[in-house]
């Protein structure tokens, strides 16, 4: 273990990558838990409403990333003030990222649908840092061994291709199978060599004239999301709580006798 921590954090200088993760993580799981138990009405915390405004956290998010970024430019790697910037810089990284959709929408998407992609995007952030520290990687690493370079360069062009597969199936209108297939390996390979989902980039531009692709790729997409749905919002759910109900549709006033 000694060995395996000299090599891969303390020669390649990734102490503060480790620091910045492991705020990031919880920045993210401690936002997540405070606003599950606002939301149900526990403990002593509450919405951040001065005037009449909510202020979201991505608002000290955001001061949290600018002090953290700018500090660690400005600090030396080894130094205290440049490990400090790289908690300050994950944790405001956490509650940025949190409210990813929120951005993403310009609206207050938290707790519906659309918020989910906060949830994967925060998921997808850990995995892609958490590779790259775990030193899968060979950036910073000195001296490496034959096996090690082979190994680690099988790793890098791996990477590289999932990336590339990963674009294909984000073309293909897989976006969740393009975000976790760049870690995952051969999941972005299934999203780019399978049919396109009915209404992407790639099915507009190659299934307009073939009719009976278009009906294998829309059965194809109703049975996935049929068997893949309630597993995926389980997951989701535990680790960023249940999405409000639809609201229901007004009834159409009952005719009068």
């Amino acid at each position: 273990m000694g060995h395996w921590w000299y090599r891969n954090i303390v020669e390649p200088e990734k102490l503060p990558l480790l620091l910045a993760l492991l705020s990031f993580v919880t920045s993210f799981l401690v936002t997540r838990v405070i606003t599950r138990l606002i939301r149900a009405g526990r403990g002593p915390f509450k919405n951040i409403t001065p005037g009449g405004m909510h202020v979201h956290h991505v608002v000290p998010g955001v001061i949290l990333v600018i002090i953290g970024g700018f500090g660690a430019i400005g600090s030396g790697r080894h130094s205290f003030g440049g490990l400090a910037s790289a908690v300050i810089f994950g944790l405001g990284a956490g509650l940025v990222l949190d409210e990813f959709a929120l951005i993403l929408h310009l609206d207050d998407v938290y707790w519906s649908e659309q918020g989910r992609k906060s949830v994967e995007i925060v998921v997808l952030t850990a995995a892609l840092v958490a590779l790259v520290l775990g030193g899968f990687l060979p950036f910073g690493v000195n001296d490496l061994t034959s096996a090690e370079r082979q190994s680690r360069g099988l790793v890098a062009m791996n990477m590289a291709t999932n990336f590339f597969l990963a674009l294909i199936a984000l073309w293909k209108g897989k976006a969740r199978t393009a975000f976790f297939g760049t870690v995952i390996p051969f999941v972005a390979l299934v999203g780019a060599v399978r049919l396109a989902r009915p209404g992407s980039p790639y099915a507009k531009r190659f299934y307009s004239n073939r009719p009976r692709a278009r009906a294998k790729a829309g059965l194809r997409a109703f049975h996935h999301d049929r068997r893949w749905a309630i597993p995926r919002r389980r997951f989701e759910n535990f680790i960023g709580g249940t999405p409000d109900p639809a609201v229901a549709l007004e009834k159409p006033p009952a005719d009068k006798p």
